[in-house]
Order: C-alpha cells, then sequence, then structure tokens
C-alpha cells in the first residue's frame, strides 16, 4: 500500500494484543503501517518475526501514528496516558480495550477533548476468531472511524455497538462469559467421573458434547429453547436431568453470578 496509510500503533502486546494484530492484517492493514510498543525484547522479536510488523518506544510510536489501540492492563492505563498524552496528535483515534475505563475517563486523563474515542469490551475467543465485542463510541467518532472499529473486529468473531453504560452488562454476558462455559465444563466432567467414566474420557465426551452443541446453536438456525425441546422427552433422561437443574434454579444462580460481575465492573470504572 501507499506510505499514505495510516499508521496503527499497538500498545500491549500480550495474547489480546497479538489477537489484534492478526485482526488488522487480517481486515487489510499492512503489517509496515502497525508498530507495537512492547518493553519485552524477547516479546517484541517474536511479534516482528511472526506479523513483520515493528516495535518503538512508546512515546516516538505515538507521535507517527493515526490510530492507537490500548490494550494494556487497567492497573497501568493511566501510567501509560500519562506518557503518551503529549505527544497524541490531533484526532487520533483511541481505541482502547481496557476493562472498566470509561471513555470520559481517557479524556480527562489526556487533557483533550479533541481526540475521539472508541471503547471495546472483547473477549478471550478473539485469539481463535470466534471473539465477540461489544463496542461504543463518543461523540467525536466519524462514521467512517466507526465502521473501521466494527469492520476490523469482525475479521475475529462477531462484534455489536452498544451506549457505553451497558458496557458493564456486556461484561457479565461476553466478557466473563467463557469462563463461566469453562466452569460447566469442569463440572460436567466432575460429574461424569463420579458415575465412574476415566478423566480422559470423561473430557472427551463432554467437550465434543460442548463443542457439538455449541455448533448446532450456531449453524441450525433454532433458538436454544427449540433445541433443548427436540432432545427432550417427555419423562426421559434429559428431561430428569433438567427437572434437576431447574430445582437447583439454574436461571436464578446464573442471574446472581452475572449481576455480581456486571456490580464488580461497575466498581471497577
Amino acid at each position: 500500500m501507499a506510505n499514505s496509510e495510516k499508521q496503527v500503533a499497538v500498545i500491549g502486546a500480550g495474547v489480546m494484543g497479538e489477537a489484534l494484530i492478526s485482526a488488522l492484517i487480517t481486515y487489510g492493514i499492512s503489517p509496515s503501517a502497525i508498530t507495537i510498543s512492547e518493553k519485552r525484547a524477547e516479546r517484541a522479536a517474536e511479534l516482528a518475526a511472526n506479523y513483520k510488523v515493528a516495535n518503538a518506544p512508546l512515546s516516538e510510536n505515538v507521535a507517527k501514528c493515526d490510530l492507537i489501540l490500548l490494550v494494556v492492563k487497567p492497573q497501568d492505563m493511566a501510567n501509560v496516558l500519562e506518557e503518551i498524552k503529549a505527544d497524541i496528535r490531533t484526532g487520533c483515534l483511541i481505541i482502547s480495550f481496557v476493562a472498566g475505563k470509561q471513555i470520559r475517563y481517557i479524556a480527562d486523563v489526556i487533557g483533550t477533548s479533541a481526540n475521539p474515542v472508541i471503547r471495546v469490551m472483547p473477549n478471550t475467543p478473539t485469539l481463535v476468531g470466534a471473539g465477540m465485542s461489544a463496542i461504543s463510541c463518543c461523540g467525536l467518532v466519524t462514521d467512517e472511524q466507526r465502521s473501521f472499529a466494527l469492520g476490523f473486529l469482525g475479521a475475529v468473531g462477531k462484534v455489536i455497538e452498544v451506549a457505553e453504560d451497558l458496557q458493564d452488562a456486556v461484561t457479565a454476558t461476553s466478557g466473563s462469559g467463557p469462563a463461566y462455559f469453562f466452569r460447566f465444563v469442569e463440572a460436567m466432567v466432575d460429574g461424569a467421573i463420579a458415575l465412574g467414566l476415566s478423566k480422559e474420557d470423561a473430557t472427551t465426551l463432554t467437550i465434543q458434547t460442548i463443542v457439538g452443541a455449541a455448533k448446532l446453536l450456531d449453524q441450525s438456525g433454532d433458538t436454544p429453547t427449540t433445541l433443548r425441546e427436540k432432545v427432550t422427552s417427555p419423562n426421559g433422561t434429559t428431561f430428569a436431568a433438567l427437572n434437576s437443574f431447574n430445582d437447583s434454579d439454574i436461571s436464578g444462580v446464573v442471574a446472581k453470578a452475572m449481576k455480581a460481575a456486571r456490580d464488580r465492573s461497575q466498581e471497577l470504572a
């Protein structure tokens, strides 16, 4: 592409940062237009070798870029913003993947109202191209910038746009959601072992059942309710198991857990 291609700074090159680099390239951004800021020399060399991206000091990187992807830990956010605020170019788009940090917070720390900010809540399946992201845009974000964010995040999964005050609910649903799923898998494996199966067989049976059910849900076009009803014969084995779930108020348990996640997300803001 031409040298006029927009320059992208990726601040934070952990596993999510790497997934986003991959997404940018898949979307059509040239590796030569992407520069990471990563203090760990070994990690920087690994990403440079794998993706042909450059590595530069934080201030130098930000000073020449048109787009910043912030992929740092929440506790590091303030220090990073303080370090780069003097170098951020007017109009530079900032896309934040930092959990719990509001658009207003970013604007306050960098001390300017001249930079559009998009807040994103991604999740870990982004690493395998099956992510779920939700974006929220401030008033300065243009249609072109919004389309770009939706587009490149769509390269590694699905993406929706929500009002920022719903980001805590998104966190409780898709952000933390993969861990709920993993915990349920753990419980199923334990249950199968208690019924006499070996750990190896219990794990194989459970994971393939869960993966297959998810694929069926994704591809069949049926609702979860319809699919559940299709495999539940009156007074059959599935009926007995689901009655046990209902007796334990599974909907209440899940709703309570999700509310706890939402409330904690609000506390961390």
